[in-house]
């Protein structure tokens, strides 16, 4: 009596996340950890809802100030809001700065790095002087400047820092375009007839993006922390929403009488998304960029 051989089972969905996880942690655990923190805060976000034991603008004159306890892990601050639900809801306003602002800046800036890249001459001098003379100012001065003239909101803040780092992209790209425009690829494209918008598009743009994507992580950090910057300095985000920098300002006062739960949380908070996005820079760049893994080793 023959038996039938049982076909083998298809991994689940579960394994696979599994050993997709394991193969990520293994070639960078970098990558992996600033990943796991980048998880953590968006859940936050995307469930602040539902995760937050409170509403994070409900104030109550009889607990103001009161240290963390079981009613209120994380204490209340001066016009007594549960600091922990601000905390969680300031990840989705963390978010709502930091995506939008590497979108505009995306927008703005590969467009220009992957012209002048490619066309050169004195169109490429000018732009390129252009961004130099606007990276030389402080980006947190003219962010101040700018956002104090356009009034303190949060449309004003993401449009700012979008336009002060759309010279990044534009660099990073351009300095892909001058080393893909010479290659064999590009040139086999140009003897069989392509226009140029084609070279560019589907030949050179694929290529000439893996820089600026690396960069986007970093980049979305650096909004995260000159946003909450401005909302420190009373020029960004104003109160009573529930910003990381806002809150911060609000808890410097009370450091000096002890109450040191409503700035230290919310800078606990923006330190660790700060560094989860780096460290999801660095990974992703050591990933997308065979060149810099080579030469870590």
């Amino acid at each position: 009596m023959s038996l039938a051989l049982e076909a083998p089972r298809a991994p689940s969905i579960l394994s696979r996340i599994g050993a997709r996880a394991k193969g990520l942690t293994r070639r960078s655990p970098t990558l992996a950890v600033g990943v796991a923190i980048i998880l953590f805060f968006v859940v936050l976000a995307v469930f602040a809802g539902w995760i937050a034991p409170e509403s994070p603008i409900a104030s109550n004159p009889a607990r103001v100030l009161q240290g963390p306890s079981e009613a209120n892990w994380f204490g209340t601050d001066g016009n007594g809001m549960d600091v922990l639900s601000r905390v969680i809801h300031g990840s989705l306003y963390a978010f709502g700065i930091a995506v939008p602002v590497v979108i505009v800046g995306l927008v703005l800036g590969v467009p220009v790095g992957l012209w002048t890249g490619w066309a050169g001459g004195w169109g490429d001098e000018i732009v390129m002087r252009g961004f130099d003379a606007l990276r030389v100012f402080p980006s947190i001065i003219l962010a101040l400047a700018v956002v104090a003239a356009a009034g303190p909101s949060l449309l004003n803040v993401v449009l700012v820092l979008g336009v002060l780092d759309a010279p990044v992209y534009a660099r990073v790209v351009r300095a892909e375009v001058l080393s893909l425009r010479g290659g064999t690829f590009v040139e086999a494209a140009v003897a069989v007839g392509n226009p140029t918008r084609r070279i560019l598009f589907r030949h050179i743009l694929p290529n000439a993006l893996r820089g600026a994507m690396a960069q986007t992580a970093v980049r979305a950090a650096w909004a995260v922390r000159i946003s909450a910057t401005l909302a420190f300095l009373g020029v960004g985000i104003q109160p009573p929403t529930p910003e990381w920098g806002a809150m911060i300002r609000q808890g410097a006062e009370y450091m000096v009488t002890g109450e040191w739960w409503v700035a230290v949380f919310p800078g606990c908070a923006l330190i660790l998304l700060v560094l989860g996005l780096n460290m999801l820079g660095d990974g992703l760049a050591d990933l997308l960029d065979p060149r810099r893994k080579a030469a870590t080793r």
